[in-house]
């Protein structure tokens, strides 16, 4: 199993939902979270100062999904989530040991 973790724009929230929904994924974790990337942020106004904003806000997508499942989901994330310009986000890939549903106990690709 592995653990997808795409970071995008607020606006890909709804669309990539929908499209991983249609990809028959069978559960995802939703988060709005700040951070900055390349573009570092902007610079503002505030009362006559410049200030920096460099905490953009993103949606983080965690997916927990099979192996034989993880370059179609990518390729579905990319095509989503791509504006073509810089800061349309990073998708990380990590290997997860174990998955435990609390309410059975089941283990493995049965609990999720």
């Amino acid at each position: 199993m592995k653990r997808i973790i795409a970071i995008v724009r607020p606006e890909k929230l709804e669309p990539l939902k929908d499209a991983l929904f249609a990809a028959d994924v069978s559960g995802m974790t939703v988060g709005q979270v700040m951070g900055c990337g390349n573009q570092h942020g902007w610079s503002e106004f505030y009362r006559g100062t410049e200030v920096l904003l460099n905490m953009i806000p993103k949606v983080k997508f965690e997916l927990i999904v099979p192996d034989e499942d993880v370059d179609m989901l990518v390729d579905l994330i990319c095509e989503t989530a791509a504006t073509g310009e810089v800061g349309d986000g990073k998708i990380f890939i990590s290997a997860v040991e174990e998955v435990v549903r609390i309410r059975t106990r089941e283990r493995g690709e049965a609990a999720v």
